[in-house]
């Protein structure tokens, strides 16, 4: 936390530092952003309502599509109709190559980087997975995976654009509320801390 009027000091805006090209999360293309959420709310109550999982929801929906595709084929070939217009359904050898070298990648680079914390390598990231993974664990636990899904979506597509929005009341709110921590802990240090570690001297020339 810096001194100017902006969180950690920085200079460019939320859309820049989102690459500039994230318009969805940040409410630029509002119909687009709607739909997404209209969505996922859809298809979460159909879930939670329906008794549905991912997988049989999944199986039925294929199950019904080829039922349809199967009786329209056969129905066109013996009235002599043309047949479904499906799309040719083929990946090429150039596709699979860049989706395997791009899995290959990210793996590589992640079982690189869990081996350097296995190894005690780097302890701030350790500390950092762990703290990540304990905050799943414990959210977890109070709801499922659907719905942490859909919470999780909605979070991102409205912490952002309201920040956006409001950034100027956020960030003079926070930087102020972060100087008064700091004015407390230094305080609190100079009264509590200290008279800890001189009791603690104390003891250890005693002894």
């Amino acid at each position: 936390m810096g001194s100017s009027d902006r969180l950690f000091d920085r200079q460019r805006t939320v859309h820049e530092i989102l690459g500039g090209n994230l318009d969805v999360i940040l409410w630029r293309q509002t119909n687009l952003t709607l739909g997404i959420l209209m969505v996922t709310f859809a298809a979460w109550v159909v879930f939670e309502r329906s008794g549905y999982t991912l997988l049989s929801l999944v199986s039925s929906v294929l199950l019904l599509l080829f039922a349809i595709l199967f009786l329209w084929a056969k129905s066109a070939a013996i009235l002599n109709r043309p047949a479904p217009p499906l799309p040719e359904l083929y990946l090429s050898e150039e596709t699979v190559n860049e989706v395997a070298t791009y899995v290959r990648t990210n793996m590589n680079y992640l079982l690189s980087v869990s081996q350097d914390i296995a190894l005690g390598k780097d302890s701030k990231l350790f500390f950092k997975v762990a703290l990540f993974l304990w905050l799943i664990s414990f959210i977890g636990g109070f709801t499922d995976f659907l719905t942490l899904g859909y919470t999780s979506l909605v979070i991102i597509l409205t912490v952002p654009a309201l920040y956006e929005r409001y950034e100027d009341c956020i960030d003079k709110c926070v930087i102020t509320s972060y100087r008064k921590l700091q004015e407390l802990y230094v305080k609190f240090d100079a009264k509590i801390v200290c008279k800890v570690r001189k009791w603690v001297l104390e003891k250890k020339k005693l002894s």
